[in-house]
């Protein structure tokens, strides 16, 4: 927090299968893997573009090790990618990320999304989807106009340190 590259509203990608933009998604998935993370928008490794990640590829054989409760979501490149809530349906539930290391808050979010963009090579992506999948893509989106999960959050007492809330469980930094 305080990066002002997390602040801006990420510029669009105009070329694709480029090899800048390729390593970009290289340094996203090293990045995402190392730290365990569930996604990852371009902003947070300082590259304001709108580029994103999530999921699991299929050779991953379990869950994500920081939502193992969380039906696994599909290894995803996606870029430029404009969200449209099905209905106004929401959700509130915890949320953590990479920029905000050792907190955790509760977040209302669409629980059904639509979303469209496009992969690396600029193939059309276009998904309905639901649950924890739709959380991760509007929270991954949120980076890529500078919103940080924090601004949010409904009621600050939802929001601390992941510790004091989860004192039981090994919940590293998002």
């Amino acid at each position: 927090m305080g990066e002002p590259c997390l602040l801006l509203k990420a510029a669009l990608v105009e070329q694709f299968n480029t090899h800048e933009l390729l390593a970009l998604i290289q340094d996203l998935e090293d990045t995402m893997r190392h730290m365990n993370g569930a996604g990852i928008a371009a902003p947070q490794i300082g590259v304001s573009l709108r580029v994103i990640i999530f999921g699991q590829k299929e050779t991953d054989s379990s869950n994500n090790p920081r939502y193992p409760d969380a039906d696994a979501v599909p290894y995803t490149v996606l870029i430029n990618p404009v969200l449209t809530p099905i209905d106004s349906e929401m959700e509130d539930d915890w949320e953590g990320c990479l920029s905000v290391p050792g907190m955790r808050g509760i977040v209302p979010r669409y629980t059904r999304l639509h979303y469209t963009g496009f992969d690396q090579h600029g193939n059309k992506i276009d998904r309905l989807v639901s649950g924890f999948h739709a959380r991760v893509v509007q929270h991954e989106c949120d980076h890529l106009d500078g919103i940080l999960y924090p601004m949010r959050i409904s009621h600050l007492k939802d929001f601390g340190y992941s510790e004091v809330f989860f004192p039981n469980q090994d919940i590293q930094d998002e």
